[in-house]
């Protein structure tokens, strides 16, 4: 079989699986699907973040628990001054290491921080929109009313 024709078939078997209109095991209508998110889960998604932040700060630190801050720096010298190898390694350790872990933290912030921003912007969205759609006696329009416009 040549490359052409077993790429063929891997697409499209892949296109037979592949839905992106629905979640496994629930039928699709055939129509876009809308992507449902309830408060709740983005207030769990962005507390587990905020949590997560808090411990990686504490167990991330390899200075943690060090009288002196710099005693890997110190200690990185000191191998190198007496000609180790092991120096030159453990300063490049130490940097990488500080360096991720700074990253990894400001993507828990930010995944935090979004979320938080997310969960108050569409709360203020849905306060919006359920107060410009209401019927004449102020009760609110329900969700069947409301798509019988958009057939």
């Amino acid at each position: 079989m040549s490359f052409r024709e077993e790429w063929a078939r891997a697409r499209a078997e892949a296109a037979t699986r592949t839905r992106l209109d629905h979640a496994d095991g629930v039928a699709s209508s055939g129509g876009p699907s809308d992507l449902i998110v309830r408060q709740d889960d983005l207030g769990r998604i962005g507390h587990a973040a905020f949590m997560l932040h808090g411990r990686l700060k504490k167990a991330g630190d390899i200075t943690r628990g060090a009288e002196d801050e710099g005693a890997t720096a110190k200690a990185a010298a000191a191998l190198t001054s007496h000609n180790f190898a092991m120096g030159a390694a453990l300063t490049t350790t130490a940097t990488v290491w500080g360096d991720q872990l700074r990253t990894l933290l400001q993507a828990c912030a930010h995944v935090s921080n979004h979320l938080d921003y997310t969960k108050r912007s569409h709360a203020a969205e849905d306060a919006k929109i359920a107060a410009s759609l209401g019927h004449r006696d102020g009760s609110a329009v329900s969700v069947s009313e409301i798509s019988k416009y958009y057939r």
